[in-house]
């Protein structure tokens, strides 16, 4: 059987961070945020070569085992067959290390950039497959979510296999971002959960998580009691204190505030008037940004396009 065809042009796909757990929503619910990792994929002759610039451009891999590279890999096994050779080229702006969704942009850049090269890519590799390749790939479904569909997401497994929906948050929501100049491992912080947490705890959670949906997408008003949660951010307290206390600085204040993620990165929910204030209250040590929500999610655009 004869192996796949691929496009002689480049292809230039563009992923969002994301945030999960968003308070309560542990392993389930994600926001896709507006800032961008752009890659440019080219079918090559023969070999692999790698470019780039920004965030890890002085540590990542320029060799197979880059995650990207890996991902990509994986999916053109599933496609019919590799590629001669790669030429690659990241422009990185998600913070690594940060609960900002960087590895599951990397997964869904490099298996949607592989599905994009490949002639009839798409009907071999659709939609829902990916949203599996790259729940696999990364080992549960909420960031991968949110980076391939964009807007707000609720994953769950079904039987195995990776199911999600997207939501439409609401408009006048604006996240604020306090990022932390030192990452911590998404294993190091997984690493501190119990096996076991309080009835009480769980039953709180659920109904936050389930007012939360709500509070996302229709009622902002209630974001405040929406992100309160018992399941993960106190116990990840000795590995980013500091995240945990700012956390509980601004919910003091009525402003809802979460872990992104693993951490350490903080998040805030405000609308749009609060925004700017907000953002200046984290203090020394904090990079604190006013992004946007992405509403496209993980993108195939004309090569042209000007980064964000």
């Amino acid at each position: 059987m004869a192996g796949p065809a691929f496009r002689a042009a480049a292809v230039r796909v563009r992923v969002p961070a994301s945030s999960a757990n968003l308070g309560p929503g542990f392993d389930t619910l994600g926001l896709a945020l507006g800032l961008y990792d752009d890659v440019v994929v080219r079918v090559a002759d023969s070999g692999l070569d790698i470019d780039i610039a920004g965030e890890g451009a002085d540590n990542l891999p320029r060799d197979e085992s880059h995650l990207l590279v890996r991902s990509m890999r994986t999916a053109f096994d599933l496609l019919g067959g590799q590629p001669r050779g790669l030429e690659v080229v990241c422009a990185n702006r998600i913070p690594h290390g940060r609960g900002l969704g960087s590895s599951s942009a990397a997964i869904c850049a490099g298996i949607v950039a592989a599905r994009a090269v490949t002639i009839g890519g798409e009907a071999k590799l659709d939609d829902s497959a990916l949203l599996e390749l790259a729940t696999e790939i990364e080992g549960h479904p909420d960031n991968v979510a949110a980076c391939l569909l964009g807007g707000f997401t609720l994953a769950w497994m079904d039987g195995g296999s990776a199911k999600a929906i997207r939501m439409e948050p609401a408009d006048s929501i604006v996240p604020v971002v306090f990022v932390p100049s030192k990452p911590v491992l998404t294993e190091t912080a997984r690493g501190l959960l119990p096996r076991t947490v309080p009835h009480v705890d769980a039953a709180v959670n659920a109904g936050r998580a389930a007012l939360l949906v709500e509070a996302l997408t229709r009622r902002p008003e209630y974001l405040l009691a929406a992100t309160e949660d018992r399941l993960h951010q106190d116990y990840r307290t000795p590995a980013m204190p500091e995240s945990v206390a700012l956390v509980g600085r601004l919910r003091a204040d009525g402003i809802p505030a979460v872990i992104s993620g693993a951490g350490p990165t903080v998040l805030a929910l405000v609308d749009n008037g609060a925004a700017d204030k907000v953002a200046q209250l984290a203090g020394e040590g904090w990079a604190a940004t006013r992004l946007s929500l992405d509403a496209a999610g993980a993108s195939v655009l004309p090569l042209g396009t000007q980064g964000s």
